[in-house]
């Protein structure tokens, strides 16, 4: 679990929404759907959930496929996808042990949203672009 989360399963059903969009989530730190929506929208998950599409792969395999991420962090990210349900590890009883990745039927449901967030990216990389060279461009001037 990452430092600050908290361990009360708080599903936010109740709260207040005032004059806002009731469907937008709950941005309360122990919120439930805040939690997760932290845990599959982070960089690591992402690449972990879609590498994992429809096979399986060794930590080491994992680990060469995903550019700059290091041991520990694959590790705490290939846990925290388990204990959500969304990831199964599977330890292969031989010398040296062998630990299999694969994502559950749960986690095989988040390759249609990730893959609209991919299609999303490729259609807009270029307005991007030329927004943050115009927000550099910007930030350098006012210096």
């Amino acid at each position: 679990m990452e430092e600050g989360t908290s361990k009360s399963p708080s599903n936010c059903a109740g709260t207040d929404h005032g004059d806002a969009d009731p469907f937008q989530w709950d941005t309360r730190e122990d919120c439930q759907v805040r939690q997760i929506l932290d845990r599959v929208a982070d960089k690591w998950s992402l690449l972990v959930i879609a590498l994992l599409e429809n096979r399986r792969l060794r930590f080491t395999e994992l680990r060469r496929e995903i550019d700059g991420v290091s041991q520990r962090m694959l590790t705490v990210t290939l846990r925290s996808l388990e204990r959500d349900g969304l990831v199964k590890r599977t330890v292969h009883p031989v010398v040296p042990p062998r630990v299999e990745y694969e994502l559950t039927p749960l986690g095989g449901t988040l390759h249609a949203t990730i893959r609209s967030l991919v299609t999303w990216t490729e259609a807009h990389q270029e307005e991007i672009a030329v927004a943050r060279e115009d927000y550099d461009r910007r930030a350098a001037q006012a210096v």
